[in-house]
């Protein structure tokens, strides 16, 4: 039974964002328990809803980052929308935004004027590069920010270099930008005051970046592409079975004893200075690789992962998306839910944070565009007619 309640319940977030990185934030702090109210654009919304359509009619990457908010679509060019979101910030706890650099402070809702304005608020720019430096105003979407981060350089094969099949510079952002949202709340609690945040995604994926970015620095060459092996582990790859890939990792000359041993069938090699130590087997990378594959090629996978945990040895099948909405160590654990959309309950994953003595986190509805407005702006006080008044004229919807 749960005996405390959410740990952000109380706490009301106004956002002005768009895409992923402040969306994917700003929903760590709904499913927390949160109040957030996103404020959209009425001719669209958030360019997010129209990337595709595969959620059954809804964009996959608005389902994901959206669910728990309230939408209230406000256009901020015209003086009375913008009057009115600076109202609910007046009111708010956070506000976030991630607007195009320099977009926010011709509004008067960038962090810094904003905080001086209400020293109890706690505000957060996310943006691409930061807010000075020659970057600063260059667009960052992405892939651009997963190159310029070097991101790309270090993924892929020998032979080509690919972006990460996730956006890892907005998801880092966003987490960065979550983190500093919940700090920012402790250091309030102390001292009574919030203050302005800032979070790039280059500043956020470069920390990211730390193993290559280290190893080049300071060992003068940056790690090479491999695939799915590991550049300074060796055997950490995927190997071929009857019936498809299995990956594995050894991670210390320990477990290479213990996979010689009672899964390779050859135990001369724990002791073989070819392969004893891991500097040695990533030398001879091609024949610590050849024996691994020679030994799982006759077995199926099922074979050989039985094989292997029982030599302790870390592994894995290489699942689809489709295995992975099917994995049996989620279904396990009870972690899908359905959540309410435009569209009927779609599934979505709990949150990867739980708190065993609150309630689960809120998983409310993923909003349609403007479907909170009015009720928002009844709580500010705004009268019916001018809210008719306002809509007729296309400032809000």
């Amino acid at each position: 039974m749960s005996t405390q309640p959410l740990p952000l319940a109380g706490v009301t977030v106004v956002t002005v964002e768009q895409a992923v990185a402040a969306p994917f934030a700003t929903r760590q702090l709904a499913d927390l328990g949160a109040r957030v109210v996103k404020i959209e654009r009425p001719d669209g919304g958030d360019f997010a809803r129209g990337y595709d359509t595969a959620a059954r009619g809804l964009a996959s990457h608005f389902v994901w980052c959206n669910r728990g908010k309230e939408s209230v679509a406000i256009d901020l060019k015209d003086p009375r929308g913008l009057a009115l979101v600076r109202k609910m910030v007046a009111g708010a706890d956070v506000f976030v935004q991630n607007l195009a650099q320099g977009a926010a402070a011709r509004l008067g809702l960038d962090a810094a004027a904003l905080c001086a304005a209400h020293p109890w608020l706690i505000a957060v720019d996310v943006s691409g590069y930061g807010a000075e430096g020659p970057y600063a105003h260059k667009r960052a979407y992405d892939m651009l920010v997963q190159c310029e981060a070097g991101l790309v350089s270090v993924t892929g094969t020998p032979e080509q270099p690919v972006k990460s099949g996730i956006p890892a510079a907005d998801i880092a952002a966003g987490m960065y930008a979550f983190s500093g949202v919940l700090a920012a709340l402790v250091r309030r609690g102390t001292t009574g005051r919030g203050g302005p945040v800032e979070v790039s995604l280059l500043d956020s994926l470069a920390e990211w970046m730390g193993h290559p970015l280290h190893h080049g620095m300071h060992g003068g060459v940056a790690p090479a592409r491999t695939g799915l092996a590991h550049a300074v582990i060796a055997p950490y790859d995927a190997y071929p079975t009857t019936d498809g890939l299995v990956l594995l990792s050894v991670q210390n000359d320990r477990e290479w004893r213990r996979l010689a041993e009672r899964v390779l069938g050859r135990p001369e090699l724990a002791d073989d200075p070819a392969f004893a130590t891991n500097t040695a087997r990533v030398a001879g990378r091609a024949a610590t690789d050849a024996a691994v594959a020679a030994a799982l090629a006759p077995l199926t996978a099922a074979e050989a992962l039985a094989r292997l945990d029982a030599a302790g040895i870390a592994c894995a099948r290489l699942n689809s998306v489709a295995e992975l909405a099917d994995h049996p160590q989620l279904t396990a654990r009870d972690r899908w839910r359905e959540v309410e959309s435009p569209v009927g309950p779609l599934r979505a994953l709990l949150p990867p944070i739980v708190f065993p003595d609150a309630p689960e986190p809120r998983m409310d509805r993923i909003p349609s565009l403007g479907q909170d407005t009015d009720e928002v702006l009844a709580e500010l006080g705004v009268p019916e007619a001018e809210v008719k008044e306002l809509r007729e004229a296309g400032v809000i919807a």
